[in-house]
């Protein structure tokens, strides 16, 4: 055999190698983004697992969200704790949107959660004064999605009472 033989023969070789090997990489990173996927979606299906149990443990805090929410009878510490529930659901709403916008989960996650909040929780004033209050950090694209899947084609009333959470200009 000649040298040049030799050299085409390990040539083919090495390049047989790189493409098995950039083959497999390709298998790799696509099972990755499987796992990152479903870990994604495992946390944010845990979170709201947790929240649904935790509330079916604490009588005080179910008898809490079972009041209504846009009645007078809310004391002072009611209402804020109607905003910082409202606040922890539009977080889990925002953090659910981003990932997947960009792939992370799929849209099942973000349904099940606007459909909670389509029931009636997002109607109430004081949740819409949390909206609105949060409402100036997001894009123009999540304002217009959040408030036609909530208010559908009533819109978002921007005239709505005045801030009614307490101590929200403190």
């Amino acid at each position: 055999m000649n040298q040049d033989l030799i050299i085409l023969i390990v040539q083919i070789v090495a390049a047989l190698g790189v493409v098995i090997s950039v083959f497999y990489l390709g298998i790799q990173i696509h099972q990755q983004n499987k796992i990152t996927k479903a870990q994604f979606g495992h946390s944010l299906t845990q979170r709201m697992y947790e929240r649904y149990f935790n509330t079916s443990k604490d009588k005080e805090f179910s008898n809490f969200l079972s009041k209504d929410w846009a009645g007078e009878e809310l004391d002072g510490a009611d209402r804020w704790r109607v905003a910082v529930f409202v606040n922890t659901v539009l977080v889990d709403i925002f953090d659910t949107y981003e990932k997947v916008q960009n792939g992370f989960v799929d849209k099942s996650h973000l349904d099940m959660r606007m459909h909670m909040l389509k029931l009636g929780t997002m109607k109430a004033p004081l949740a819409k004064s949390t909206w609105k209050y949060w409402k100036g950090t997001r894009s123009k694209e999540f304002i217009d999605w959040f408030e036609n899947e909530i208010y559908g084609d009533e819109g978002f009333d921007e005239g709505f009472e005045k801030d009614i959470i307490p101590n929200v200009r403190r």
